[in-house]
């Protein structure tokens, strides 16, 4: 049975605390791009980019995009088909501040992917991560720069991201693998 951690007034003020600590991070929205990584990294990206929006009536109209790591991972054999997104970049990265952006940061290996994409892609000045939840149990030395909710968990658990956009909720729980 899953428990909620989460509910929607909890995401909303995490994103917003998110967005701040962005701002802050930065020094403002100059030379700022957000990267989502699909599927619900990108949900994520564009929230933030409206609060950071809401918050800096001069930062870009194209704030954020998508990264697709689906050819950059390193357990393509070992896991189910995964259907490539396409990457929709705002603008060049080069000398911009990236700010990677996941729902669950878990293992390390999918924001290694992300590097991996970035490194193709272009230059940039530096590479944040944020991520709405931080579970632990890293395998690679990773962590995230802005974090919704750190939320320790044992392995044999899964956190589920569940957004409106996508499936219609907001909300984060917890439930045992059967």
């Amino acid at each position: 049975m899953a428990r909620t951690v989460l509910n929607q007034a909890d995401i909303t003020r995490a994103l917003t605390r998110i967005a701040h600590e962005i701002i802050e991070s930065n020094k403002g929205t100059q030379d700022l791009v957000l990267l989502g990584i699909p599927t619900r990294g990108v949900t994520l990206a564009q929230r933030i980019a409206g609060i950071i929006q809401g918050i800096d009536p001069d930062a870009p109209a194209a704030l954020s995009g998508s990264l697709d790591v689906t050819m950059y991972r390193d357990d393509l054999s070992r896991t189910r088909t995964r259907t490539p997104a396409p990457t929709a970049l705002p603008t060049s990265i080069d000398g911009k501040t990236v700010v990677l952006v996941d729902d669950v940061l878990f293992s390390g290996r999918t924001i290694r992917a992300a590097l991996d994409a970035i490194n193709d892609i272009g230059r940039p000045r530096a590479v944040r991560l944020a991520a709405l939840v931080d579970r632990g149990h890293r395998e690679l030395p990773i962590r995230a720069d802005f974090v919704g909710k750190n939320l320790p968990s044992s392995t044999d658990e899964r956190i589920n991201v569940r957004l409106q956009e996508i499936d219609g909720e907001d909300s984060v729980s917890i439930e045992a693998l059967a």
